[in-house]
């Protein structure tokens, strides 16, 4: 009986394995195990960027699928693999979207909506926006255009949900 009730899990897990001959360090073994995953993690960034099929900018991991749909659905595809629509906190990732608008040709949806207050957006957990890149003269929907879209030289403007537009994640 290798574990029993006065046995922690690590020291149960040790018992195990030293019956089984392998290796008692566990803790090493899990560091080498999470190095290795690292590693990979790593150069499948690379391939992907090399590829164009990513853009990392800092932290954040910026894709896209190629696809154009409303803004729900991009959302829901963004989450769905784990993300958000993509959403420029500074100058530089707005430089990073604009690369993958320009790519596509084709205008995205930012993860930016406007409040309930006309005029005022937002990011899409309620913080109000610390970083804008508005087209001159925009907004202009004044509570008729709810979701923003980015055109491919990085300017914002506020349009339609309904709209089909080029979906961009960040991870």
């Amino acid at each position: 009986d290798f574990c029993n009730e006065n046995l922690a899990f690590p020291d149960c897990v040790t018992s195990i394995f030293t019956c089984l001959g392998l290796s008692t360090s566990f803790d090493d073994e899990l560091h080498n195990v999470l190095l290795n995953l690292r590693q990979r993690l790593f150069q499948l960034e690379g391939v992907l960027a090399l590829n164009g099929k990513i853009t990392k900018v800092g932290e954040k991991i910026f894709a896209s699928n190629g696809k154009e749909v409303n803004f729900s659905s991009a959302l829901e595809s963004c989450e769905e693999t784990g993300g958000t629509l993509a959403t420029p906190m500074n100058e530089e990732e707005n430089k990073a979207i604009m690369g993958i608008v320009k790519q596509y040709n084709r205008y995205a949806y930012l993860g930016i909506k406007e409040s309930d207050a006309a005029g005022q957006f937002k990011y899409m957990n309620g913080q109000p926006l610390n970083y804008t890149n508005w087209q001159q003269y925009e907004p202009n929907g004044k509570g008729t255009e709810k979701c923003v879209e980015m055109y491919t030289d990085g300017n914002w403007k506020d349009r339609k949900c309904n709209l089909y537009r080029l979906t961009v994640c960040e991870y």
